[in-house]
């Protein structure tokens, strides 16, 4: 009787602690290891393909990193298909380093999946519904490459 009373004094400490450790494990920092980067494509296009100086129009998807679903694509945190696509120039660092990367390359109507993990994506930084250290998943149609 007396363990059960000093147990029971003693809850609510246990709890206090068990909380701050789950809260404190649903912070900025991931829970896995990053994959590496991987470039796959989908469907493969035709034409010349995109090199660094050519602009690229491009519809997009982009999810977080999850290894615990079978395609690996947790939260969607951004997309424009549907929209106008997005436009930049290749290898000018108008983009993230892994797209500056992984599309290289890349032809006409190809769409192409990049896991991109947090050192060519947005590294320590928080940005938006992503967190910190985030690996990330694209699926990038390429509508338009513009040589120069």
């Amino acid at each position: 009787m007396i363990r059960t009373r000093r147990f029971l004094r003693q809850l609510p400490a246990v709890t206090l602690l068990l909380t701050l450790s789950f809260v404190g494990g649903c912070g900025d920092t991931p829970t896995e290891p990053a994959p590496t980067f991987q470039k796959t494509d989908l469907r493969v296009g035709s034409g010349p393909q995109a090199e660094a100086g050519d602009v690229l129009r491009v519809f997009y998807t982009g999810w977080i990193y999850d290894s615990s679903r079978p395609d690996q694509k947790g939260l969607q945190f951004e997309t424009n298909v549907g929209g106008n696509p997005l436009t930049f120039t290749l290898g000018r660092g108008e983009v993230i380093i892994g797209w500056d990367e992984g599309l290289l390359g890349v032809q006409l109507g190809t769409i192409r999946r990049l896991v991109i993990p947090p050192d060519r994506a947005y590294g320590s930084s928080r940005r938006g519904p992503i967190p910190p250290n985030s690996t990330l998943i694209f699926e990038v149609e390429v509508a338009e490459i513009i040589e120069q």
